[in-house]
């Protein structure tokens, strides 16, 4: 019982928080590509594949998750000095061009740095731990991790440090605050969110 809770939590909770975002304005990707350009591209690569394991893909991510987290930056509601800086000089419809462009790119395909930890990772990612009420990440972001438009954000082809460091910062409830995620991640033991960081970052 408390595991179907959990995940209706994680679906109305991260669901509002993305389809509050109006796309009745589209975006524009060829001035997108022009701030990413200026602005975007030393941290997340031209084409929104980021080099660094620090800085997340943006390639093929959806428009209105990209948005809801410029606009999180922004106001602060997600802090990051840094993303706070760029994400200032932007306007709504910047916001919307730019993530037009990045959900226009195509990810680059990444594989485990750690291999002995697939199995692990594929058993928690598609069936969740029914000992300590996890449900499955596959619930709300995909078998595939490609997410759902306007409601989950993709998580395939992430570099698994990056998603570590999220599934960190969620359960320390701090520069990320989500109540849904807080309460998974404090669920989760370190062993696991490393192991399903790896199967993640093979996801495509």
């Amino acid at each position: 019982m408390k595991h179907k809770v959990l995940l209706a939590l994680a679906a109305a909770t991260l669901a509002g928080s993305v389809s509050a975002q109006s796309l009745a304005n589209k975006g524009d990707p060829a001035k997108g590509k022009l701030i990413v350009q200026q602005v975007c591209a030393a941290c997340h690569g031209i084409d929104g594949n980021s080099v660094a394991s620090s800085n997340p893909t943006l390639a093929g991510q959806h428009q209105a998750y990209i948005v809801s987290q410029l606009k999180a930056f922004k106001g602060s509601a997600r802090q990051n000095p840094i993303m706070l800086g760029m994400a200032s000089t932007l306007s709504d419809a910047d916001m919307q061009n730019v993530a037009a462009y990045f959900s226009s790119q195509t990810p680059k395909e990444h594989e485990a740095a750690d291999k002995t930890q697939l199995e692990a990772g594929r058993k928690l990612y598609r069936g969740g731990n029914p000992v300590t009420h996890v449900p499955a990440c596959m619930a709300c972001h995909g078998p595939n991790g490609a997410g759902i438009a306007d409601q989950f954000p993709r998580l395939g082809s992430q570099q698994s440090a990056y998603v570590l460091k999220q599934l960190g910062d969620f359960k320390a409830g701090t520069v990320r605050k989500n109540p849904t995620m807080y309460d998974i991640t404090n669920r989760l033991s370190d062993a696991e969110m490393k192991a399903v960081a790896e199967y993640i970052s093979g996801l495509r």
